[in-house]
């Protein structure tokens, strides 16, 4: 498996990233100003402003502090600097992050003020992101890296296409010892039960039911039992996809053939039973379901399109693909990877899949995603119910 090979980070407690960020990262949306005036003053350093924090509670207040701590967390950052409103909750948060031995510090804006909090944070910020700047990439093996997937903008050239290059890629890295990661629990409608078929075990297969059943009492309890004008969307429909079944079985096509999912993740949860492919209940939503694959330790996401979608992230690279070649051609800014070739027997959904290899792995040794040349950085938390 050398040619699987790749240049990476490692890190304090082992995992291996494939980029060096030092984050600046507000505990809640009080504090997104001076994790930003902090970014700008020490240049390089990357804020991750947000709209969530203040008076969460519940299940929400533990998705919360699962996603922030697994985003400083993410091998993908170096060090990172926690900024808070308080102390009591900043700490808790640096205190999650400092468990993978990572430098990390926190600041608390209480007593203390913004321009006092932006002066001692960025002191820190700085000195976290001159020692970052000499850590140097090592060869590092396929089973260190950690890959996400999910589509978006679906059309009839992604279940044709683009899924199955996707697919084709995690049946060859799933027996090297590749962990990989698919979700989107709302657009397996119509296909859950074929989904859980290509579960490990019986007891995994069960485990997928039940979060898809527990969203699906979610939506119908709260807000309808009609998914139209959301699943699928307008430019699904545009594209071809007239039903939710019809995108859930293009969307399944991810997974490829052969391998089975080992284990059902909670949003942001990182993965523990070691290599293989998992489910992760996610929203569909691109921005939310990336987020929370980087929260959860993944440091590559690979996202089939077929009307195009332009979405980027600011922890883990999005390399995104399209089968359709209007896509390619009038997004071409957006797309790392053509595959319109599959739908005119051009290349086959293998050759495909060993150029998606090798696009992700070049991204892996540093070359910039789309979205990361355009600044594409959207971090959007997930909420599950109103706040206190």
């Amino acid at each position: 498996m050398g040619r699987y090979q790749f240049f990476g980070y490692r890190r304090e407690n082992g995992r291996v990233g494939i980029r060096n960020h030092v984050v600046i990262l507000p505990l809640d949306d009080l504090s997104n100003a001076a994790a930003e005036a902090v970014a700008n003053n020490i240049k390089g350093t990357l804020a991750l402003p947000h709209a969530y924090g203040r008076l969460q509670f519940g299940e929400d207040l533990e998705l919360h502090f699962r996603t922030l701590i697994g985003t400083g967390s993410n091998p993908n950052v170096a060090a990172c600097v926690v900024i808070g409103i308080e102390p009591g909750w900043t700490g808790r948060i640096v205190d999650g992050i400092a468990k993978t031995g990572k430098p990390v510090v926190g600041f608390a804006i209480e007593g203390n003020g913004d321009i006092s909090t932006i002066a001692s944070a960025s002191r820190k910020a700085r000195e976290f992101l001159q020692w970052a700047s000499e850590k140097q990439r090592e060869t590092c093996a396929i089973q260190e890296l950690f890959i996400s997937t999910k589509c978006g903008e679906s059309d009839t050239t992604s279940g044709l296409g683009s899924c199955p290059t996707v697919g084709n890629l995690i049946d060859k890295l799933d027996p090297a010892g590749a962990t990989t990661c698919f979700g989107e629990t709302s657009e397996l409608t119509g296909a859950e039960v074929v989904c859980a078929s290509r579960a490990a075990s019986k007891e995994i297969g069960e485990k997928f039911m039940h979060v898809f059943r527990a969203y699906q009492e979610v939506i119908e309890r709260h807000k309808t039992s009609d998914l139209s004008e959301s699943q699928p969307t307008k430019g699904n429909i545009a594209g071809g996809l007239t039903t939710i079944e019809e995108k859930a079985f293009g969307n399944f096509q991810k997974i490829g053939k052969k391998a089975k999912f080992i284990d059902v993740l909670k949003p942001a949860e990182a993965p523990a039973k070691g290599p293989g492919l998992y489910y992760m209940d996610t929203s569909s939503a691109a921005a939310e379901c990336v987020t929370l694959q980087a929260a959860a330790g993944f440091v590559v996401h690979l996202f089939p399109t077929g009307q195009g979608n332009v979405i980027g992230n600011p922890i883990e690279p999005v390399i995104k693909l399209t089968a359709n070649p209007k896509t390619a051609r009038t997004m071409s800014e957006h797309i790392d990877l053509d595959v319109s070739g599959i739908l005119r027997r051009e290349m086959t959904i293998d050759q495909a899949g060993d150029q998606l290899i090798e696009i992700m792995l070049r991204t892996s040794n540093g070359r910039l995603t789309c979205a990361e040349a355009l600044g594409h950085r959207e971090f959007v938390m997930t909420k599950l119910y109103q706040s206190a």
